[in-house]
């Protein structure tokens, strides 16, 4: 009964963390953020809203899909329930602070389903290393299929170096060059110089668990299923983008590369801050000013996509940690001590 008791009230206080979740994200908004967060909602097509919420929640599925994979060969199977609610959980936690939702939803899940924790977050490290290759990739894809837009833009800030024009571009290009030739030879003197420095370690570990996650997918048995889940998820974080323009009178006409461009900038907005709040619509703006929409429409676009897909997370993972004990209640009362583990 106190065991019991003690889970119920561990359910209380995450779900009040949740609540407080969404008022620190309303709170922390300026009134000129608020303003421009109502005038998105409020001149919006919600019709066109529609889809991009199923996109949303699909792109979550199939992520969740996509970590049971990782899972196999240490022979775990876990419903594919918890794995999705554990995973809208672990959102939810990683909204407030970084990198706690990856170790809460191995923690539930492992409780859940009788699993081992640390094994659990071992997938999820091979897993956001193989996600920032696919961001690295996107990115340069990104650039390639613009290259006369971002080309452009690189050139109007070369020029802004020189104010004279007495520099020709061609110039300018060979002193940037060298510039970053010179900035990677140095890095190389100091791995070299200093290897046990903790920066250093540190890069050198980061680079070398993304190796290791290629090495792991590229073993994995249905390495094709894997690689099909990660494009159709970032196909639906791109659609819904677009699809998002299309929401807007004055971002109907954006085409899909401009997608990739603020899908680029607005993946990195979500890791400088906590679940993209403040930076999300600044970094969206920002890049929108290329293709030459005027500040507050692409300051409001940003809010609009980054209040739909936060108040999926809210949503779904209050959700999520409310039904989690329901949804397992049969099973730790028949099964109190077993696991779905198969011992190696």
């Amino acid at each position: 009964m106190k065991k019991k008791l003690l889970r119920y009230l561990q359910y209380i206080i995450f779900l009040g963390g949740g609540l407080v979740l969404v008022w620190w994200q309303l709170r922390v908004m300026t009134p000129e953020e608020r303003v421009e967060f109502d005038l998105a909602f409020s001149h919006a097509n919600y019709t066109l809203i529609i889809p991009v919420v199923f996109m949303c929640i699909a792109s979550h599925i199939v992520r969740s899909m996509r970590w049971k994979l990782l899972m196999e060969p240490l022979r775990y199977k876990p419903a594919l329930k918890n794995v999705f609610a554990v995973t809208m959980v672990g959102y939810l936690a990683n909204s407030a602070i970084p990198r706690l939702g990856e170790i809460l939803k191995c923690t539930l899940l492992a409780r859940y389903e009788k699993l081992k924790a640390d094994k659990l977050i071992g997938t999820i490290i091979i897993e956001r290393a193989f996600d920032l290759l696919c961001y690295i990739i996107f990115i340069l894809i990104t650039v390639i299929i613009q290259i006369d837009v971002i080309g452009a833009k690189v050139k109007t800030m070369l020029a802004g170096l020189s104010p004279q024009g007495t520099m020709p571009l061609w110039g300018k290009l060979m002193i940037f060059a060298a510039v970053i030739f010179i900035i990677l030879y140095l890095i190389k003197i100091l791995v070299a110089a200093y290897p046990t420095n903790k920066i250093i370690f540190a890069v050198k570990n980061f680079f070398k668990g993304i190796g290791q996650g290629i090495i792991v997918i590229k073993n994995l048995k249905k390495r094709k299923l894997f690689l099909l889940f990660t494009f159709f998820i970032w196909c639906m974080y791109l659609l819904q983008i677009y699809t998002g323009f299309s929401a807007m009178d004055g971002t109907q006409h954006l085409s899909i590369k401009a997608a990739c461009s603020v899908l680029s900038l607005a993946t990195l907005a979500m890791i400088v801050t906590p679940g993209g709040i403040g930076s999300f619509p600044i970094f969206v703006m920002e890049t929108l000013l290329i293709y030459n929409i005027p500040t507050p429409q692409g300051k409001a676009f940003g809010w609009l996509i980054w209040g739909v897909s936060t108040g999926i997370i809210i949503v779904a993972g209050l959700i999520s940690l409310i039904l989690l004990p329901y949804i397992n209640k049969n099973k730790n009362e028949n099964h109190p001590g077993s696991s779905t583990e198969i011992n190696e």
